[in-house]
């Protein structure tokens, strides 16, 4: 039996192989000759290999039935329930690499033994096994990472409003974008046809590194057989960590240093306004969302997917928000829209930027989210430590060693930004609700 999980071991590494070179093929639309002929060397070794675990499974089948029975043994004539196999969550592959990683201190080998003992999976403990540690930890395998890449969108306000993931090649990602219209117009029958005036510029992304600490609890670890609880546990911590901070950097980072540029600093000086008044009335407020719009409209914004982003004290000022007969102005946001577009809300926009001498200010974004791409490195990078401290949300040090818990590292990169920027219009120094 152990030479039937080694082959199906080495049948899952070749699957990945051959997986790997189908996304290629998929996103590049054809494979070069040199792949083509790997291609077809892997598919002939995977089917090798599968023909040798079913003759081998026969043979342990055959061999079971021709088993002699144990003389005076009473057969039980009692049977089990069958238990209905509970759905893997999604993202339970990465999941469960990074409990057998973290209990195995990232030690890939003895991951992929630990792997195969709370039974996570033959195909969790191979790619386990094809796993390079580096200096900055572990590669995790792209049909693994990407699934928890997906599982961003309902956690980034910023995806969720339908900004577009694009790979990352080489960790750089060009798109060409119309900066001025072609010149078109009626011409008469000796008339030259006018010539065709498009300014042309480029929207270049290039790699960011994303790193976030997430704390995982050693009695989890400990007790993490293949429970769907706790690899949904496990995802939901790496998605919140990693989408919390995405949504500040892709809405209102600068692009100084190492982060991207978020849409406070893409939108270009003339549409950026200032809140009127700090406590507006019904009228008031209705100019100046009317405004934002106005201005995605007059930049002729293909307004493909538009949504507006706030701060949660800025929508529930919103929804309170009645007419002089008692009713709702902004019905629609208890669906979660506004004017028709939808609404998004984040704790990543602040509610205390200076206004004047006050500090209770906040902004409004309204984007054509069709026309935001995030540039996006396929792999993640994860690493662990027992030992290391992290910073809680109250500010305090924490020791992971006096908590019990195992710290795991994980790096993304991608970056950010609209395709034209007249697409994004914000409204700043708001202080309503406050």
């Amino acid at each position: 039996m152990f030479k039937v999980h080694e082959l199906r071991a080495e049948r899952a590494k070749i699957n990945d192989q051959i997986q790997a070179l189908a996304t290629t093929e998929k996103e590049s639309g054809s494979l070069s000759d040199e792949q083509t002929s790997e291609f077809s060397a892997l598919s002939a070794k995977f089917n090798d290999l599968t023909a040798s675990i079913e003759r081998l499974e026969a043979a342990e089948r055959m061999a079971a039935q021709s088993a002699t029975p144990a003389q005076n043994h009473v057969r039980s004539t009692s049977t089990v329930p069958v238990t209905p196999r509970v759905p893997e969550a999604k993202g339970a592959g990465m999941a469960r690499m990074v409990l057998a990683l973290a209990a195995a201190q990232g030690n890939n080998q003895l991951a992929a033994q630990i792997a195969m003992d709370r039974g996570y999976g033959e195909h969790i403990a191979a790619s386990l096994n094809t796993l390079t540690p580096g200096a900055g930890g572990v590669l995790v395998p792209e049909n693994l990472s990407t699934e928890v890449i997906e599982l961003l969108r309902p956690k980034s306000v910023v995806r969720k409003l339908g900004a577009r993931a694009m790979p990352l090649n080489n960790g750089n990602l060009t798109i060409p974008r119309l900066k001025g219209g072609a010149v078109v117009g009626y011409i008469g029958s000796d008339s030259d046809i006018p010539t065709s005036q498009q300014e042309f510029n480029d929207l270049k992304l290039s790699a960011k590194k994303l790193t976030g600490l997430v704390p995982i609890s050693n009695d989890l670890l400990a007790n993490s057989g293949a429970n769907p609880n706790v690899d949904q546990i496990v995802v939901s911590d790496l998605t919140s960590a990693m989408g919390t901070r995405e949504d500040k950097a892709f809405i209102r980072d600068s692009g100084s240093g190492n982060t991207p540029k978020g849409l406070r600093y893409w939108a270009p000086t003339q549409n950026v306004y200032a809140a009127a008044q700090p406590k507006p009335s019904i009228e008031q407020v209705s100019i100046e969302l009317n405004k934002l719009v106005l201005v995605l409209e007059s930049a002729d914004a293909n307004m493909t997917a538009v949504g507006w982003v706030m701060a949660p004290r800025t929508k529930r000022f919103l929804q309170a928000l009645r007419d002089g007969n008692g009713n709702k102005v902004y019905p629609e946001l208890d669906q979660g829209f506004l004017m028709g577009y939808p609404v998004g809300t984040t704790t990543q926009i602040p509610i205390n930027l200076a206004v004047g001498a006050d500090s209770n200010g906040s902004e409004i974004y309204l984007a054509d989210f069709g026309d935001c791409f995030i540039g996006e490195d396929s792999h993640l990078v994860i690493d662990f430590s027992k030992e290391a401290t992290y910073t809680d949300d109250k500010g305090n040090t924490v020791s992971a060693f006096q908590r019990d818990q195992t710290l795991v590292r994980v790096i993304a990169k991608h970056d950010f930004g609209p395709r034209h920027v007249e697409s994004v219009a914000v409204l700043i120094d708001v202080q309503w609700g406050a």
